[in-house]
C-alpha cells in the first residue's frame, strides 16, 4: 500500500508499505546486481549508509548461482542477509543490453549467456518464476527496452508486445503467489512504461498499464542515449497519466541533478549504478560537485571528501589517504569511495523528503543544483 503524505507541486512525499518493511519515498535504491554492491560493500554496511531498498538483477542471478539454489537457501533476503525490501528487475533490460546475444519472439526472448554462451529462454512466465524463486519484495514485469532511436513502427510493435507480456506477468505472478510453497506470497508487481521519446506512444501505453491495477508503475527506456531535456519532456507527459496513489519508478536514473529534476516531476523511486561505478574509479560526489581523487591536487589534501559528511570515509580518512590507496590499487580506497557515494545519495534523498514535507522543495532543488554546477573544476 502506498500512502501519499504530502505534495509540493508535482513532487510527492510517500510511504510504501511492503512485507519487508516501509519504504519512505522519494527513495534511491542501491544497486547490487549479483546480490552484492560492487566495491566490497556488505549488507551491514548498507544499514549504516541509510539504505532502504536493495536492487538485484534477475537475469544475472538466474545465470549464477541459479534462482533454484537461492530458493533452496531460503530466498534472496536470507541468502544475502538483508531484512529490508529488495526489488528485482525482470531481465528485460538484458534484451536491450545484450542485443548481440538474443532473439525476440512473441513467446519471449532467446539469449546466449554472457558467461558461458549456453542458450537461455526467458519470457514473462519464466521471469516471474525466477523472481518468485528469489522471493524479492517487488518483482518487475518482463518488457523489451527498445533503443531510444528506434523508428515509430518498431516502437509501436514493441510497446504492444510489452503490454501483452505485462498481462501474462500479472497472471503468472497471481498464480505463483497462490501456491503453498512460494516463499513470498505477497510479492508485488510493477509494470513498465515504454515508448522511447514518442510522447503519444508513451501516453497511450501509460493509460493501458494503469488499467491493470498494479502495485506500482515504472518508466523504462530512458537514460539510454536521449538528452536530459528529452527525458524530462517524457516524464512531464507520462507521470500525470500514471496513478498518483501508486509509486512511480524511473529506471536507471541517475545523476543527482537528474534525480532532483525527476522528483520535481512526480517520481518516487530511482536506481542507478553511478554511485558505485564512479566510486570504484575514484570519482566521489559532494554538494559542490564531483571530485576525481586521482587528481594530483589531492596528494597532500588533509580534508575529508566532504566537510561535515558522516559517512565512514569522511569520518576517518583524508582525501590524500584515499588517493594514496587508489593509486596503490588497494581495495580499501575503492571501498571508501563507494561507501561515501552511497551515503551521499541516500542522505540527499532524506533531504528531498524533508524539503517536500516542509513545502520548500523548489528552493532546496535550486540551491542543490547551483552547488553541483559550481563543481570544483580546478581540481577535477
Amino acid at each position: 500500500m502506498y500512502e501519499l503524505l504530502k505534495t509540493d507541486g508535482m513532487a510527492k512525499r510517500g510511504r510504501f508499505h511492503t512485507v519487508h518493511g516501509i519504504i519512505e519515498t522519494p527513495v534511491f535504491m542501491n544497486v547490487g546486481t549479483a546480490a552484492a554492491i560492487k566495491g566490497a560493500v556488505s549488507t551491514d554496511d548498507l544499514r549504516g549508509l541509510k539504505t532502504q531498498v536493495e536492487l538485484s538483477n534477475t537475469y544475472h542471478l538466474h545465470v549464477r548461482p541459479g534462482d533454484h539454489i537461492v530458493k533452496e537457501l531460503g530466498g534472496l533476503h536470507r541468502f544475502m542477509n538483508w531484512d529490508k525490501p529488495i526489488l528485482t528487475d525482470s531481465g528485460g533490460f538484458q534484451v536491450f543490453s545484450l542485443a548481440g546475444l538474443r532473439k525476440i519472439k512473441e513467446e519471449g526472448v532467446h539469449f546466449h549467456s554472457h558467461i558461458d554462451g549456453r542458450r537461455i529462454f526467458m519470457g514473462p512466465e519464466e521471469s516471474m518464476q525466477i523472481q518468485s524463486n528469489l522471493a524479492s519484495t517487488i518483482a518487475m514485469a518482463f518488457d523489451e527496452c527498445p533503443s531510444s532511436v528506434a523508428d515509430r513502427a518498431y516502437m509501436e510493435q514493441s510497446v504492444a508486445r510489452t503490454y501483452r507480456w505485462l498481462e501474462r506477468c500479472k497472471a503468472e505472478l497471481d498464480r505463483l503467489n497462490a501456491l503453498p510453497d512460494t516463499l513470498n506470497r505477497r510479492q508485488m508487481l510493477f509494470g513498465i512504461n515504454q515508448g522511447g521519446v514518442y510522447e503519444d506512444i508513451r501516453v497511450g501505453h501509460a493509460r493501458q498499464i494503469r488499467s491493470l491495477e498494479l502495485d506500482g508503475y515504472a518508466i523504462g527506456g530512458l537514460a539510454v542515449g536521449e538528452s536530459h531535456e528529452e527525458m524530462y519532456r517524457i516524464l512531464e507527459a507520462v507521470v500525470p497519466e500514471l496513478p498518483q496513489d501508486k509509486p512511480t519508478y524511473l529506471m536507471g536514473v541517475g545523476t543527482p541533478a537528474n534525480i532532483l529534476e525527476a522528483v520535481d516531476r512526480g517520481v518516487d523511486f530511482f536506481d542507478c549504478v553511478y554511485p558505485s561505478r564512479n566510486g570504484r574509479h575514484g570519482h566521489v560526489y559532494t554538494s559542490h560537485g564531483k571530485l576525481n581523487l586521482f587528481n594530483a591536487a589531492y596528494e597532500t589534501d588533509s580534508d575529508p571528501i566532504e566537510e561535515g559528511c558522516q559517512c565512514p570515509a569522511c569520518r576517518s580518512y583524508s582525501r590524500a589517504y584515499i588517493r594514496h590507496l587508489l593509486k596503490a590499487k588497494e581495495m580499501l580506497g575503492m571501498r571508501l569511495c563507494v561507501l561515501h557515494n552511497l551515503y551521499f545519495y541516500n542522505t540527499m534523498m532524506e533531504e528531498i523528503r524533508l524539503a517536500i514535507e516542509d513545502g520548500c522543495y523548489q528552493s532546496y532543488k535550486k540551491k542543490k543544483l547551483e552547488g553541483f554546477q559550481g563543481q570544483i573544476m580546478q581540481r577535477f
